[in-house]
């Protein structure tokens, strides 16, 4: 799939862009330099290849570097909601803004 100027500027018109003559050319070429890499990638035969759950899983186990879930600050909600013009049942209370 190639672009040409014309698509070019339509997308840049959409996109309430205004581009210079040179500047719709820079675009198409690298976009067209895109699209065929993409053509490159959908070429490559994929048939009995299994979909990776993680791009490191091709190197073994994938340990997750997540923190132990401990609490490291205290409740201060009463605090906090001590300037709030309403609150009800320890939540704040905002009007209205969708009808």
């Amino acid at each position: 799939m190639a672009l040409t100027p014309h698509d070019i500027a339509r997308v840049a018109n959409l996109a309430r862009l205004e581009l210079r003559p040179d500047e719709i050319e820079q675009t198409l070429t690298q976009l067209n330099g895109f699209f065929r890499l993409v053509d490159q990638l959908e070429a490559v035969n994929t048939d009995g290849v299994v979909p990776l759950a993680h791009p490191a899983a091709i190197l073994g186990e994938v340990a997750l570097r997540l923190r132990d879930d401990i609490v490291s600050e205290t409740n201060q909600r009463d605090i906090s909601q001590t300037s709030a013009p309403a609150v009800e049942r320890g939540l704040f209370l905002v009007p209205k803004v969708i009808e």
